[in-house]
């Protein structure tokens, strides 16, 4: 392949000239604004001077002036601003061919999985209306599609008198990986340097695959991303998935390869089910990362309060509480709190901070000498009907450590995750709480060793009181002692716990 140009511009954009004109007078137009923010941006990322260029007049059906095809011949990117007008220009669509064809014969289009072509929607257009050339690319949308009144609004450009954040957030988006993109080309020798390449905050750069969601997450997926890209770690799928069963799955187990960790974000929509499946992209993703075994960390993550809508979304988010649909394989991680917990849990794997060694409550790193220490989990809800528990297993000569339950969410799961590593022993309290609370609350003990802890539990226990539901009387576990006393607290019916606590201690020391 030959060697390419040296080049004039950093970034060609590519629009309609339509696009660029005010709505009113005094306004500026939305063309001429990106241009300006996105140079501004960029130039605050990299430090350093960045060089774009768009065709300010409108050409008409004029020859396809030399200029122009030098100015393409010589940019390391293009920006094409999709828009109705754009896809049914005989112009735009020549710039973005010739674009192609010229950065084909020098350079090449791609660099791994990275396109020197960064397609921006300005506003709605179906996807099969793409130029060929973008229709597999993930695009960045400044637009929101109301599917109930089947009508796009744009995201607002303007300052005043509110901005919108989800205008800027786009242009975030597409500046950082912008700026990747020409650091990947600096690296390889085909383009100059914006900047050098920084090393990522906290470690070395770690492959994510992020799952497509479903609309109703689709904001938190899109901060997920850029928080992520933003500390050097690539994103994957960096391409529209195909929706079709055979080329769906071979994609994503190709994504899920190259990748160290899966995030799956679930929310209260089923989602689109691709064309010869039977279930939806959601699910499919999850059963493909199942599939991979020990090699692939995993995130499962539905938000606080989630209320399925349809009866297929709520037997897969029940399956996933349960374990059954995790396949059995891999360390996989089911979560159910605040968005500000899931970012943190990501930036710990990611990370792949040191696993802290289990040190006691009492101090006694080696487990010997001083008396054991029993975590008591409970709901905010059963704080106060814990306590009989809670002074009984004192009584018997443990150190009982209960469930925080004031604090912001991030605290009091950081002091979660601290109680579960540093215990002895683990008695989970359930009362009033759902049975959801109950699984979730077994499924973190099987992965406690995940959370940094080096020894093995003295004891499990589940004591189950309060009004008695078929749900409580199905509790079953192979692994902790299922304690059921529905009527007044009797201190015999903590004696076999008491007794594995104590003997296993004493073993121990």
């Amino acid at each position: 392949m030959a060697s390419p140009p040296q080049f004039e511009d950093d970034i060609f954009i590519s629009y309609a000239h339509i696009d660029n004109q005010p709505l009113a007078e005094g306004l500026e137009g939305w063309i001429a604004t990106l241009h300006e923010r996105l140079r501004i941006r960029l130039e605050q990322l990299t430090g350093e001077r960045v060089r774009l260029w768009r065709d300010p007049k409108l050409q008409g059906n004029d020859v396809f002036a030399e200029t122009l095809i030098a100015r393409l011949s010589k940019s390391a990117l293009l920006v094409a601003v999709i828009s109705p007008r754009y896809v049914k220009s005989e112009w735009c669509l020549r710039e973005l061919s010739e674009f192609c064809r010229r950065a084909e014969s020098y350079g090449g289009l791609t660099l791994g999985d990275r396109s020197r072509v960064f397609k921006v929607v300005k506003f709605n257009v179906p996807l099969q209306e793409h130029p060929p050339q973008l229709q597999g690319m993930l695009g960045y949308e400044f637009y929101e599609y109301d599917a109930a009144r089947d009508r796009a609004r744009e995201f607002s450009p303007d300052v005043l008198p509110a901005r919108d954040i989800r205008y800027w957030e786009k242009l975030d988006d597409l500046a950082y990986d912008i700026k990747g993109m020409i650091e990947t080309m600096r690296r390889a020798g085909d383009a100059p340097a914006l900047a050098p390449t920084l090393p990522p905050a906290g470690g070395p750069s770690k492959t994510v695959y992020l799952a497509e969601t479903t609309s109703d997450l689709g904001a938190e997926r899109d901060l997920i991303k850029r928080e992520l890209q933003q500390r050097g770690h690539v994103v994957l799928p960096d391409r529209e998935l195909p929706l079709r069963g055979g080329a769906l799955r071979e994609a994503v187990r190709e994504y899920l390869g190259r990748s160290e960790l899966s995030v799956h974000l679930l929310g209260a929509h089923y989602g689109i089910i691709p064309e010869d499946e039977g279930r939806s992209l959601a699910e499919i993703q999850s059963e493909l990362a199942g599939a991979c075994g020990e090699g692939l960390r995993r995130i499962v993550w539905m938000p606080v309060g989630l209320e399925a809508r349809d009866e297929r979304q709520r037997e897969f988010v029940n399956g996933l509480c349960l374990g059954l649909t995790l396949n059995g394989h891999g360390k996989a991680e089911v979560l159910q709190t605040s968005l500000e917990d899931l970012k943190q849990l990501i930036g710990e794997r990611v990370a792949d901070q040191p696993k802290l060694s289990a040190t006691l409550l009492d101090g006694d790193p080696e487990g010997g000498g001083g008396p054991a220490n029993v975590y008591l989990i409970c709901d905010r809800e059963d704080i106060d009907d814990v306590r009989p528990v809670e002074d009984c297993l004192f009584e018997q000569g443990l150190n009982v450590v209960t469930s925080a339950v004031e604090g912001d969410e991030a605290a009091l799961r950081e002091d979660h995750r601290a109680n579960l590593i540093e215990c002895d022993a683990v008695m989970t309290y359930y009362g009033r709480a759902n049975d959801i609370w109950l699984r979730m609350k077994q499924r973190e003990l099987q992965k406690v060793a995940g959370y940094g802890r080096t020894k093995p539990l003295l004891a499990k226990a589940i004591y189950i009181t309060g009004p008695a539901t078929p749900s409580k009387e199905r509790v079953r576990d192979q692994e902790s002692l299922v304690i059921r006393n529905f009527d007044r607290f009797s201190p015999d019916c903590l004696r076999p716990f008491v007794e594995r606590v104590t003997s296993g201690k004493g073993a121990r020391g």
